[in-house]
């Protein structure tokens, strides 16, 4: 017997032996753009015949290990030539390349829709990524290209209708929203109070949405990250570009200070509108600009260095007596640096700050109030081989709120300045995040991230009787502001409320064979800071509020299973999902609450809980003379905040009712149907077509379901919580761009686009008011749209 098995353990202890002592070998890289130097992100690296491949990260870097041998590398990137490349792998090896733009296809037209396209294998979902160049084509409001208008048009994405800032993702409010630019929070992203956002599309490089699935190393937020990088600037050669439209024009330049290895890039927007208000004796303005900076240093092979900035501003201002400015600031630092061919990393020093001011002339007073906080991060990617990398970091953020200040204008005006608390918080975290090859047909991300949050001290900090900030009323069955029993003053150098969570993150990919995959994820997230707001669309007035010891953290569980098809060898695309959320501690105000000025917030907030659930579906067109896609989403968005446990007072139990008697009420985001629709039509080198049209469920609001009469004013009754709908909202938007032939053979290149806006003149509801008609006495309903049919002409050049 032993015979018999003897060589059978010498042969398997050979082939063990022999498959670990083949010696194998690192390439790695960096891939750029030919033109402009700037890195590629997404560039496919496979190897012939060998069935394995990578994709480079966010800094174009690459890494893949692989066995002593001879191979054939193919670099491609569509839009691009590709690269064949035939090495004899005996050693650790680097190699950067360079890609062409194909010449026989449109300049830009189709280079990034590569990234806009799934893959079915990774195990990434729930991530939506647009073009720099699709959102330049999608038709929007007054003729200009804007980033979050082009997301709203993507399956779980929604807004609050025109002229409404933020977005929803998922029936997730718009706080629960991170957003990075170039990794720096951005808090407020309109200008104008939501007619436009405050990215500007030729500066940027990388647009990409995680509605779930969301990797470990971000968090701070429950719904979703949307992460946006600019542009590095061009080291070859100066470029200028820029637009002239019918609100506002922009322009950017980018080109070497060094060639080769050092570049800048400096553009700015400015809207003029308010220019021509005096010819119609108007003395009101209103106007933004925006200024978005970079520099970047390639020091060697290993390090590279960038400093980048945003800065805008908004004005809105009534006969001077009335003057509103609000704006972002942020600037970020960071060194890329690779420790050897395997071990990629990143060190981030950001800074960030949201402002919001407010003059009124006619009161004798000044406002202000802001967000500022302070973030190091160091991440760090190890690519271990080809069948496992290790994404692992760690972040600080500093935070101080200030929830307003007032001050006297003028000697005269009465007013006493005072400063409303001002608030600190602290928040880290460290994460680790694998992803793995378990076959050829499984793969797996998963990871956790350990999140601490402290509420540092303050000047003044109120305490409660029993810990209740707000008190319920048994008789008139309401919620009511509790009055302090003491005031403490705990330094900032003290913890006032620590928390900790852990957020595990899961996912994985099954090939069911080379053009159809299942995907399926879960993830946890913490959210510790809350935007205070009791409208459906947050305003430059809304105010954030760190947890604390009143206010709990939200805590996100997201389930998430969906299905992938490429058709026709990717002609066409199919992504189908269904996602499942559910919030804990999502905040409620009670009935009247006050969120201006109050110095103590906590008295007209309750904790509660959400949900979300739904189904997406998005059907790409990628090729050919029409592209497009068809999204459709089927949710349903919902919170709850049931009465608390009874509080025994003076033998009494006091059994609470909770907002809307307790019983799950639909959120002001939530749309049951939402439906959008974009094609592309490329008739000719010369003209372009495009084409939205938009459907959604009205948002839910509240009408009068009765009135009484007191002291002779007519006092109408709205009943339980968003129990009615606005109308439903629908709209058609077109453009055409037309590319004169004479731009084929200089520098000098230029287009017209002619859009019209809501074509079919749909007056979409923002509100319904009800009034009195002094005529009749009768009361009546009073619709108020934003826009109706709106043409626009833009035109665009580059040199």
């Amino acid at each position: 017997m032993i015979k018999k098995i003897l060589p059978l353990l010498t042969l398997l202890f050979c082939s063990f032996f022999s498959l670990f002592s083949q010696q194998r070998h690192t390439i790695s890289g960096t891939i750029r753009e030919a033109v402009s130097n700037e890195t590629l992100i997404g560039v496919s690296i496979t190897v012939q015949n060998a069935r394995i491949g990578a994709a480079t990260n966010e800094y174009g870097f690459y890494s893949i290990t692989l066995p002593e041998g001879d191979y054939t590398l193919i670099i491609s990137y569509l839009g691009f030539q590709d690269i064949s490349k035939s090495i004899s792998l005996n050693s650790d090896m680097k190699l950067d390349f360079n890609l062409q733009e194909k010449t026989e296809e449109l300049e830009e037209v189709v280079v990034t829709e590569d990234a806009e396209r799934i893959d079915i294998r990774k195990p990434q979902m729930s991530v939506s990524t647009l073009a720099v160049q699709t959102i330049k084509k999608i038709p929007v409001v007054l003729g200009e290209s804007d980033v979050i208008r082009s997301l709203v048009l993507l399956p779980g994405v929604t807004n609050a209708g025109e002229a409404s800032s933020g977005f929803n993702v998922r029936g997730g409010a718009v706080d629960q929203n991170l957003i990075l630019l170039d990794e720096a929070i951005i808090f407020n992203t309109s200008h104008l109070f939501g007619f436009f956002s405050v990215f500007n599309p030729d500066a940027i490089k990388d647009v990409k949405l995680f509605k779930g699935g969301i990797p470990s190393r971000y968090g701070g937020r429950v719904s979703s990250v949307l992460e946006i990088f600019q542009k590095e600037g061009n080291s070859k050669e100066l470029k200028v570009n820029g637009g002239i439209g019918a609100v506002a024009s922009r322009l950017l330049v980018e080109g070497p200070i060094i060639k080769d290895r050092t570049a800048f890039l400096a553009g700015g927007r400015a809207s003029y509108a308010h220019l021509f208000l005096p010819l119609f004796n108007i003395d009101n303005r209103a106007y933004f600009y925006d200024l978005n900076t970079k520099i970047s240093h390639r020091i060697n092979d290993r390090n590279s260095i960038f400093l980048s900035g945003y800065f805008g501003r908004d004005l809105f201002s009534i006969n001077d007596s009335f003057i509103n400015t609000y704006g972002n600031a942020v600037g970020n630092f960071r060194w890329n640096h690779l420790f050897s061919d395997k071990l990629f990393s990143n060190l981030s020093l950001i800074y960030s700050d949201y402002f919001y001011g407010l003059e009124l002339d006619f009161v004798g007073f000044e406002w202000d109030s802001g967000i500022q906080n302070f973030n190091l991060k160091y991440d760090l990617k190890h690519y271990l081989s080809d069948k496992l990398q290790i994404n692992y970091g760690v972040n600080n953020i500093y935070y101080v709120f200030n929830p307003g200040k007032i001050k006297p204008n003028s000697e005269d005006s009465g007013i006493v300045e005072d400063q409303l608390t001002k608030k600190y918080a602290n928040e880290a975290a460290a994460y680790v995040d694998i992803e793995q090859k378990i076959t050829e047909n499984l793969r797996v991300n998963y990871g956790l991230r350990a999140s601490l949050f402290n509420r540092l001290g303050q000047d003044e900090l109120f305490v409660y009787e029993n810990d209740q900030p707000v008190i319920f009323d048994p008789f008139q069955l309401i919620y009511r502001e509790a009055t302090p029993i003491d005031t403490i003053s705990p330094g900032r150098g003290q913890n006032i409320k620590t928390f900790f969570n852990f957020e595990p993150r899961v996912s994985a990919a099954y090939t069911i064979n080379e053009n159809s995959s299942v995907k399926a994820s879960y993830t946890r997230l913490a959210q510790y800071l809350h935007l205070l707001s009791n409208t459906s669309s947050p305003t430059p007035l809304d105010v954030w509020t760190p947890s604390g010891p009143f206010i709990e953290p939200q805590l996100l569980d997201q389930y998430a299973l969906g299905y992938f098809r490429n058709i026709n060898n990717g002609d066409y695309t199919l992504e189908l999902e269904g996602f499942y959320k559910d919030i804990q501690n999502r905040i409620d105000y009670i009935d009247g609450a006050d969120l201006i000025a109050n110095d103590a917030i906590e008295q007209v907030i309750l904790n509660g809980e959400a949900r979300a659930y739904g189904l997406e579906l998005l059907l790409r067109k990628n090729e050919g003379r029409f592209q497009g896609w068809l999204a459709y989403t089927l949710s349903r968005s919902e919170q709850r905040t049931p009465g608390r446990e009874p509080v025994v007072d003076n033998g009494r139990s006091n059994l609470e009712t909770g907002i809307n008697l307790g019983e799950w009420y639909p959120t002001p985001f939530d749309k049951t149907h939402d439906i959008s629709l974009f094609g592309n039509y490329e008739l000719n080198k010369k003209w372009n077509f495009n084409a939205n049209f938009v459907f959604q469920t009205g948002q839910p609001t509240n009408y009068p379901v009765g009135q009484f009469e007191f002291q002779g004013l007519v006092v109408p009754f709205f009943g339980l919580r968003n129990q009615t709908r606005l109308p439903d909202y629908h709209r058609l938007d077109i453009s055409a761009t037309l590319s004169p032939k004479k731009n084929r053979n200089r520098n000098f290149q230029s287009e017209w686009v002619f859009s019209i806006y809501n074509v079919y003149n749909r007056m979409n509801a923002a509100s319904i008011n009800f009034r009195q008609n002094q005529d009749t006495g009768r009361n009546e309903a009073v619709r108020t749209a934003i826009f109706g049919i709106v043409p626009a002409i833009t035109y665009n050049f580059k040199f």
